[in-house]
């Protein structure tokens, strides 16, 4: 039972870094073409490329969070 729930919240933790990446990428692009259209100043684009930068390396650490916990399992 707890092997299942283990692989049930490393399977609950995938879904929601792959939420946060689209999402991210959705929302990262949809900043710069209304920054571009509303004529924002570039240092706009800019926090909002730091924020998606921010978001990815949160996903980047729990998706080797999750390989780290897969790992583990398996030996």
């Amino acid at each position: 039972m707890t092997t299942e729930h283990s692989d049930q919240q490393l399977a609950r933790k995938g879904r929601m870094v792959s939420l946060v990446i689209a999402g991210t990428m959705l929302i990262w692009l949809g900043a710069q073409w209304v920054g571009k259209m509303a004529g924002l100043p570039g240092r706009y684009a800019l926090l909002f490329d730091f924020a998606a930068i921010a978001a990815l390396i949160w996903a980047l650490v729990n998706i080797y969070q999750i390989w780290r916990a897969r790992q583990a399992s398996k030996g």
